[in-house]
């Protein structure tokens, strides 16, 4: 949900004006409002270099992964893996665009780990794939976006870890 969504939500709740400070953080939303734009849209138009570097360096950290038996072994099961990469990608620009965590949570969070154990997916590798796709994603943007973006790959990784 974002900013504005949230403040509306809670002043009529509790049948009030938003606060001040309330506006005052939508205010702070819109002006990084072109930021958040900017972010999403490099790594949306860069999703499938983003995934294939990503799933480079974790084959290359963890080549047990696409080894016979591993969880990645053979090409459907390395095509599930990189669809969840892009997935996971998506759901970075969500946050991201929203200025808030909680369409990460709501969308894509929820029940994550159960899923993964129930599938016998190794929710370390996971963590480690998601810390690759967080490395090759900022490697595309400038210091300052880099700084705006990673906290919702951080995110990702703390609720997984």
């Amino acid at each position: 949900m974002s900013v504005v969504s949230q403040v509306i939500l809670n002043a009529d709740d509790e049948l009030r004006y938003p606060s001040s400070g309330e506006l005052k953080s939508i205010s702070e939303f819109f002006q990084t409002g072109e930021q958040r734009v900017r972010i999403a849209n490099i790594l949306a138009e860069n999703e499938k270099k983003i995934v294939q570097e990503a799933s480079k360096q974790l084959w290359k950290k963890r080549p047990d992964f696409i080894a016979p038996g591993g969880n990645a072994y053979g090409d459907r099961q390395r095509a599930l893996c990189l669809r969840d990469y892009g997935w996971y990608l998506r759901l970075i620009t969500y946050g991201v665009l929203a200025g808030d965590k909680q369409p990460i949570e709501s969308i894509g969070l929820i029940g994550v780990r159960e899923m993964y154990n129930s599938l016998g997916v190794p929710v370390p590798g996971m963590v480690e794939s998601i810390r690759c796709l967080k490395r090759a994603s900022l490697a595309l943007l400038s210091d300052d976006d880099a700084s705006e973006a990673a906290p919702y790959f951080d995110y990702i990784i703390q609720a997984m870890s």
